[in-house]
């Protein structure tokens, strides 16, 4: 969503038309918070990726000054005196990088719990709808041309990438600090970035629905 970072928020300026109440009022609303907590989300994916970067570096970086130790270990000692104190430092300040990486994956769990709310929340609208109008739902669309359960659809599509993609960041998280294998090391800060379990679709998603709804002109 670059270029689109701002919140959308519903007010009279946005709206189709000034009469939109009840199930539209609620889709409309929802579709709006679904565009800020995908905008919030990436943020916390840039953040994340670069407290991982600096963990890769610190863990790396220790790695291989330990392996140096192990070759002077029969150097004169004034060599290799500073080295235990700079260990000690240096694990202070990774466990300080892994604690921010738990705080992103704290937050993208509180991200992902709204958008189950959302969810549930879109399908109670189309299980009133069904209730009010019967299985084949509304004989006239909401907003343009789509029917309530495209609307529920969209949302299971959105919630179900981003909770996949959650369990990597955790699996991402669990692991890092103790990898010193330095290709798996990229391919975790790789998965990171570039998110395979939310593909470009989901933005399409998201932009068919702020049109459906009207946050975006047609």
């Amino acid at each position: 969503m670059e270029g689109q970072s701002s919140d959308i928020t519903v007010t009279s300026a946005n709206r189709k038309c000034s009469a939109v109440t009840g199930s539209a009022r609620k889709i409309k609303d929802n579709a709006a918070d679904w565009h800020n907590l995908m905008m919030r989300w990436e943020k916390l994916n840039e953040e994340g990726f670069t407290v991982a970067g600096n963990i890769v570096d610190m863990r790396l970086t220790r790695f291989q000054g330990n392996q140096l130790l192990l070759a002077d270990e029969f150097s004169p000692p004034s060599l290799t005196s500073s080295a235990p104190s700079q260990q000690t430092g240096g694990a202070a300040e990774l466990q300080d990088e892994c604690c921010k990486l738990q705080d992103v994956v704290n937050k993208m769990v509180a991200v992902v719990t709204k958008m189950e709310r959302l969810m549930t929340s879109q399908r109670g609208v189309q299980e009133l709808e069904e209730f009010q109008f019967g299985p084949e739902g509304r004989k006239f669309p909401l907003f343009h041309s789509w029917n309530t359960k495209l609307f529920e659809d969209s949302s299971r599509v959105l919630l179900e990438s981003f909770s996949q993609e959650l369990r990597l960041k955790q699996l991402i998280l669990r692991e890092l600090a103790h990898t010193l294998n330095s290709d798996r090391c990229m391919v975790y800060l790789s998965c990171w970035l570039h998110q395979p379990f939310i593909p470009t679709q989901n933005r399409l998603t998201l932009e068919a629905l702020l049109l459906e709804t009207g946050h975006r002109p047609l």
